[in-house]
């Protein structure tokens, strides 16, 4: 009964919606083949997100940074890596681009399908800690059918935060029963649920590299556990 009452479906996006590490590997390469570089480019991307993204978002809510956009916790991290990986002779103008990589990211095969399905009877929005700026980009370069894009410049806070949770919720009018999250991270639904909201746990295997093991195992804490959007829909009725 409590499902029945579930108006907005509200989304992570990086790695839930759209494939964040081969994107952002298939831009390094492309950076690196122009100026004759070879590295690890998995690495890179790894350390830009895991060290630089979520990093940089841990130390904004323990309160040990000021609030910056998502945009400007890569191009932070970004300045870091490049001569380390062979790339600090980069112009400011290849900087800038190479930094929008996070713009430009491929949605997993069934993102595009599925959220046009549960687009039919549900109101679709993104949460997420990526900016306004970043995450519409993204979303007209693949094709994301978003009735609303939320990120924490507007929510106000970072997840796990509960305020970026109650704030989706309120800004879609409703009430946080009255919204799911669909994740592909287990503490983001937790942090979801301790909040009020709904949860639906969609694992993507393929989104961490071989050096993360997540934990894709099914969960009966949470509401739904289905294998791509077009199961989460049919598992809601659509």
């Amino acid at each position: 009964m409590a499902l029945e009452n579930v108006r907005a479906l509200v989304f992570d996006v990086f790695g839930t919606v759209v494939d964040w590490r081969s994107s952002v590997m298939r831009e390094l390469a492309a950076a690196g083949a122009r100026h004759g570089v070879e590295a690890d480019w998995g690495a890179f991307a790894d350390a830009w997100r895991y060290e630089g993204y979520l990093g940089g978002i841990a130390k904004v809510n323990r309160g040990e940074w000021p609030f910056m956009t998502t945009d400007e916790l890569h191009r932070r991290k970004l300045e870091e890596l490049l001569p380390q990986y062979g790339l600090g002779g980069l112009s400011a103008e290849e900087r800038e681009d190479l930094n929008r990589a996070w713009h430009r990211l491929d949605p997993w095969p069934d993102s595009v399908p599925g959220l046009w399905r549960l687009k039919q009877r549900f109101v679709i929005s993104t949460l997420s800690n990526g900016n306004v700026a970043l995450l519409v980009a993204m979303a007209k370069r693949a094709g994301l059918p978003w009735d609303c894009v939320l990120g924490a410049d507007v929510l106000g806070a970072f997840k796990p935060k509960p305020e970026a949770y109650l704030a989706g919720a309120r800004v879609l009018g409703l009430e946080p029963g009255q919204v799911m999250l669909v994740a592909a991270h287990k503490v983001d639904l937790r942090a979801a649920q301790a909040a009020g909201l709904r949860a639906a746990f969609i694992p993507r295997p393929k989104e961490a590299g071989p050096n993360v093991q997540p934990d894709l195992a099914p969960d009966p804490a949470f509401d739904i556990n289905a294998a791509d959007f077009l199961e989460l829909a049919r598992m809601l009725g659509v």
